[in-house]
């Protein structure tokens, strides 16, 4: 605790982080301010109901950032973005030209990658603009408007959620952190002491016992969370001596830190963006004029509102995108070349594809064990509030490891850049 403080401390003094932590906590500032600015014609009252009776927006509140609570200008968060950055990876791994960008050109091709993220996110934007609108009209929770009253709303929704794209982005380069985590960080830290005063005001002191078992449950979690994050299995390398001149050099032996779960929480924001997709798409369809596609699309959305089949796919898709973001982010054939070439090898095995086999191997057995944590905590407050009938969603599960996952990323981004000041 007294090195946190030491750190902290040196963090202020520093001008450059102060200036960073600044414009971090400037930039958070604003994207409260444009949660506050609601749409016109919403039904307060309406809009209350539908989220408190549905599990669909409760969930879709959180991956706004809290910009759907009060029907925001930025209600889409930066979900059209995330849902472009899946799209855009999927490519990668489709495309071995785009593949060979990323990890031969390094930061220009990532750079070339996001800026298609960027461009893919604005049709994407306006597509789901235009479906929630007219779903929220359709639930009575914004007034019936035609023509150009509807495009303004769809252009007003649209260009919030690409500002936000932006203020996100400007973080991550000016600020500290990862801007776009830190936007949904923002939205449930905002929401907390809403939540607490619903929770206080329906306080049943009978439950005593049930809220005690929830906190402790949210306890373990924490702890869990920072446990799997930090956790990392230490593979062995040895370099091979060299004798150059009179010198010999090499011979040392370090460790390449492989994480328990590299993935940190993008899985859990990409499996929502997939699920919340496909939803916004079937309550849309489900008040067509056509009848049969009003019918499918209800039965869709009714099959899917079901608690054991929403969680079971949630599940499902956290563990598949804790392996596809390994994958993505992980190269071991890029490694174990880099190893070889820099006279480097893991002691017992082979250089060349036996080491890139070993090390892949390694990966998938240990993130086995990221994923499946990771998709328990997703699915603890569906799994809560069946077995307890309290709501959880405030203090467990999704909300709770992304906001400690972000904590943990934001801390040690700042103890890095103070340990490069003081070198």
């Amino acid at each position: 605790m007294q090195n946190f403080w030491q750190k902290f401390t040196t963090a202020l003094k520093d001008p450059i982080l102060r200036k960073r932590i600044g414009f971090t906590i400037g930039a958070l500032i604003v994207f409260r301010l444009l949660a506050a600015i609601p749409i016109p014609g919403v039904d307060v009252a309406n809009l209350s109901n539908l989220l408190s009776s549905s599990q669909f927006f409760g969930f879709l509140n959180i991956f706004s950032g809290g910009g759907l609570s009060n029907l925001s200008i930025v209600m889409l968060g930066v979900g059209p973005f995330i849902t472009a950055s899946i799209i855009i990876q999927l490519l990668t791994m489709m495309f071995p030209k785009w593949k060979a960008l990323m990890h031969e050109e390094g930061q220009a091709g990532r750079m070339k990658l996001s800026n298609y993220s960027r461009l893919l996110s604005v049709p994407l934007a306006i597509v789901q603009a235009i479906g929630f609108i007219i779903l929220l009209e359709n639930q009575n929770v914004i007034a019936h408007v035609t023509g150009i009253e509807l495009t303004i709303n769809v252009l007003v929704v649209a260009a919030g959620s690409i500002l936000l794209m932006w203020i996100g982005e400007l973080v991550s380069e000016f600020g500290i952190g990862n801007g776009v985590s830190l936007v949904i960080f923002a939205g449930i830290v905002a929401s907390l002491p809403k939540s607490t005063i619903q929770f206080l005001s329906t306080f049943d002191a009978s439950q005593i016992t049930v809220y005690l078992a929830v906190l402790a449950v949210a306890i373990i979690v924490i702890a869990g969370v920072v446990f799997v994050t930090e956790a990392e299995r230490s593979v062995p390398v040895t370099y091979a001596k060299q004798v150059r001149g009179n010198k010999v050099y090499g011979g040392v032996s370090t460790y390449l830190p492989l994480r328990l779960n590299q993935a940190g929480v993008i899985p859990i924001i990409f499996a929502l963006s997939i699920l919340l997709f496909p939803q916004i798409i079937a309550n849309f369809l489900s008040h067509a004029s056509n009848a049969v596609v009003a019918a499918y699309a209800s039965s869709f959305a009714t099959f899917f509102n079901n608690a054991w089949v929403y969680g079971s796919f949630y599940f499902i898709l956290v563990v598949l995108f804790t392996y596809f973001y390994t994958a993505v982010t992980f190269d071991p054939t890029m490694i174990s070349q880099n190893l070889q070439q820099g006279g480097a090898f893991i002691p017992g095995v082979r250089p060349g594809d036996h080491t890139r086999d070993y090390l892949a191997a390694i990966v998938t057995r240990i993130t086995l064990v990221g994923a499946v944590f990771l998709g328990v905590v997703a699915i603890l407050p569906l799994t809560m509030q069946h077995l307890t009938g309290v709501q959880t969603l405030a203090i467990g599960g999704t909300s709770l490891l992304i906001v400690v996952s972000v904590v943990l990323d934001l801390l040690k981004k700042i103890d890095a850049q103070v340990s490069m000041r003081e070198y």
